[in-house]
């Protein structure tokens, strides 16, 4: 099934399904149908459409970065010398080639790109930073914040 970026109508049901799974992911079914208020099969169906439609895209282990070592998170601003179409294609597909890049978020602001890097340290950042993202296509300048603490993160 072809998955397309078009909203999926959802349900009260469908909604309470996600919830519940973005809460806790290892869930049994069982348990998943009993906490929305469906019986079981209703609850695998919605779940395998859920999923075949693009809505849920996946299931991952939530990891402590601390304990991994990895706790240092800074957010780079990233402002490219060319924006036309193909050179953020080239840009797009670097990043996601760089392990320590969280997140890529494209800006409407005074720079275009917004990265969100995970290191171990600010010399592990250092790194990143001048071997990885300043090497980007395109990139003209970066800016860097460095987060003190994670007050809320998903």
């Amino acid at each position: 099934m072809e998955k397309s970026s078009a909203a999926v109508d959802l349900d009260v049901f469908d909604r309470k399904i996600i919830a519940v799974l973005a809460d806790d992911g290892r869930i049994t079914v069982t348990d998943l149908a009993r906490r929305v208020g469906l019986s079981k099969t209703p609850c695998q169906v919605r779940l395998r459409r859920l999923i075949e439609s693009g809505v849920i895209l996946g299931f991952r282990a939530v990891t402590d970065a601390a304990k991994l070592g990895l706790d240092h998170v800074a957010f780079a601003e990233v402002k490219l010398s060319d924006t036309r179409e193909t050179a953020l294609d080239e840009f797009n597909a670097a990043v996601r080639r760089i392990p320590e890049v969280e997140e890529c978020h494209m800006i409407a602001s005074s720079f275009d790109y917004l990265l969100k890097v995970r290191t171990a340290d600010i010399r592990h950042y250092r790194i990143v930073l001048g071997e990885k993202i300043s090497s980007l296509p395109h990139v003209a300048s970066t800016s860097t914040f460095v987060a003190m603490e994670t007050v809320k993160e998903r």
